[in-house]
């Protein structure tokens, strides 16, 4: 069982790195890829973690933005991880978060929420990477909203209000950057529209040509339909095919294991990187 796009406490998950690896071990997980957002933090506990069948893909989900405004996660696997390109562009994400997380709560504030930036540091998990995750366990706390979800739903949504963008890389410097640290490339979840406005399929080619390396199919928040659209994307393209959890912990429904990874795309995908980087006890 490969599941490849989770997140612990060093990023918006509620399962610390160790405790994560050990739901997975429990869950039959073979293959655990743990891709925190902007951040290689959970990477070391993790490790600690890790013991025999299981063995880790560690990487990070970037937040990229379009030239036309369109919000991209790329995920990155199998990079060095010590790559001085790669860890300035994570940094700067993640510096970025900051001001755009006190522009939302202006919002919020300005529209009579109750918030403060003092509440979101208090819901945020010490060393985790910022992000609306947090903002909506903070709106939680306040009794403002019932859960992660409602928040996400009514107030947090792409197209919110309340939501602001941050500067992040394009998808194309992100997926050259994770090359260049001799990793491969997955755009996650790239039709998962109740998010906000997704990329058009054409754009894939251009994705492609900057060194894509994958397609994350197998996600609940895509449709059946998109799911067999993007099947045919990977196939035209020649891109490996992915499923994953996204798992949070109790931040959200997803459950580990629950969409997963064939064994022979991940054979293909791993024979990508420059190196061989699994993590294997």
């Amino acid at each position: 069982m490969i599941d490849l796009h989770t997140h612990t406490t060093a990023s918006d998950g509620t399962d610390t790195p160790f405790a994560l690896v050990n739901k997975a071990l429990s869950a039959g997980i073979t293959v655990l890829g743990i891709t925190d957002h902007d951040s290689t933090a959970g990477w070391a506990e993790a490790i600690t973690a890790a013991r025999k069948p299981i063995s880790l893909a560690l990487g990070a989900e970037i937040s990229t933005l379009t030239l036309d405004g369109v919000s991209v996660h790329m995920l990155g696997l199998l990079f060095d991880g010590e790559n001085e390109q790669m860890q300035t562009m994570l940094s700067e994400a993640r510096d970025t978060r900051i001001p755009r997380m006190r522009k939302m709560i202006e919002l919020l504030q300005a529209d009579g929420y109750s918030i403060t930036m003092e509440d979101v540091i208090k819901a945020k998990p010490e060393g985790a990477t910022l992000g609306r995750p947090h903002l909506a366990d903070a709106l939680v706390m306040n009794a403002i909203v019932k859960s992660r979800d409602e928040a996400f739903e009514n107030l947090l949504h792409n197209e919110s209000k309340y939501y602001v963008t941050h500067a992040t890389p394009t998808p194309e410097v992100a997926i050259q950057t994770i090359k260049a640290a001799g990793g491969v490339s997955i755009i996650a979840h790239p039709m998962a529209s109740r998010r906000g406005d997704v990329i058009s399929t054409a754009t894939f080619s251009n994705l492609v040509s900057a060194g894509l390396n994958g397609i994350e199919v197998d996600h609940r928040d895509q449709t059946a339909a998109e799911r067999i659209e993007l099947r045919k994307v990977a196939v035209d393209l020649d891109l490996v095919v992915t499923g994953a959890s996204d798992y949070h912990g109790l931040g959200k429904l997803n459950s580990l294991g629950e969409n997963l990874t064939d064994p022979a795309q991940w054979e293909r995908l791993e024979s990508l990187a420059s190196h061989r980087r699994v993590v294997t006890p």
